[in-house]
């Protein structure tokens, strides 16, 4: 494939569309149980956990666009990127506010960059997307979010992957978790993900070449996150973020973080049961 953008994916950058969103009591419950936090812990007009934005503003689609692969058909909300397999792999977040129960706000996402290259494991196309949530003219968020396309495997290959990287060995807290099939079920319904490489095994394995179902790496973020929040002082302000290994449903992985340095900023990750880094987070935290 060549590394040049066509002048139809180039004319998708800039392009915009915007989400309107009611942050109800009842999705909140829904999320709150869903991470095991107390579903009566949240009335009407208390503030969401900042990082929580990214379990809202999903883009409904007809089942009618919807592809083999469970994600809408390419055109019909992201580029038309002409590679079949897409995976998240980065974030860049600030957090100025945070959204309440009961809020109706908006997401507006933008088509930020389209980047055609030859990497290690093939060819790959990095696609990434600009977010920004209000409620009104209050700025709560802003993410640029990358997902890397990739070309098909052969039948029988394997969803090539880097060589694995050790995880720090020096962390200041640990927290153990299992990642079952009804928590990754439960995340992807809250979040209308419908990637079928999560919940159907002979497609993840014949079809995208992984060996069993692929843990959703938004859930991995967001458990690695809360697990941030509740071993350090203050308020989660930013931070950055990427996946490095794919985890399949079922494992137990250990989430790991270092103390806050002098500018409260604190490194984060995941890792495996043996050991191997899975992703990554460096986070900046202010006083509450």
């Amino acid at each position: 494939m060549s590394p040049t953008l066509s002048a139809e994916l180039q004319s998708w950058v800039g392009r915009t569309r915007t989400v309107e969103e009611e942050i109800t009591l009842g999705t909140v419950r829904r999320i709150a149980g869903m991470l095991d936090v107390d579903l009566d812990g949240f009335r009407r007009g208390d503030a969401l956990p900042p990082h929580w934005f990214s379990m809202f503003f999903a883009d409904a689609t007809r089942q009618s666009d919807i592809g083999p692969d469970g994600h809408p058909r390419p055109g019909v909300i992201l580029p038309p990127i002409p590679l079949p397999r897409r995976m998240g792999a980065g974030r860049r977040v600030e957090m100025p506010g945070s959204l309440r129960v009961g809020d109706t706000a908006t997401r507006t996402a933008e088509v930020e960059a389209i980047v055609p290259k030859q990497a290690r494991t093939g060819f790959i196309t990095v696609l990434t997307m600009r977010h920004t949530i209000r409620r009104g003219s209050e700025l709560i968020a802003t993410e640029s979010f990358d997902a890397i396309y990739r070309e098909a495997v052969r039948p029988g290959e394997k969803s090539a992957t880097g060589a694995p990287v050790a995880a720090p060995k020096d962390a200041a807290w640990s927290v153990p978790k299992h990642l079952s099939s009804p928590l990754v079920f439960r995340y992807s319904a809250v979040t209308w993900n419908a990637h079928r490489i999560h919940y159907d095994t002979d497609y993840a394995r014949d079809e995208e070449g992984y060996p069993a179902t692929v843990q959703n790496g938004g859930l991995t973020m967001q458990l690695l996150l809360d697990a941030a929040v509740r071993n350090t002082k203050g308020r989660l302000a930013a931070f950055t973020a990427r996946l490095t290994r794919p985890i399949s449903v079922g494992d137990t992985v250990t989430f790991c973080g270092h103390a806050p340095d002098a500018e409260g900023k604190v490194h984060a990750w995941v890792q495996d049961r043996d050991g191997w880094l899975c992703g990554e987070a460096e986070c900046r935290f202010a006083a509450a």
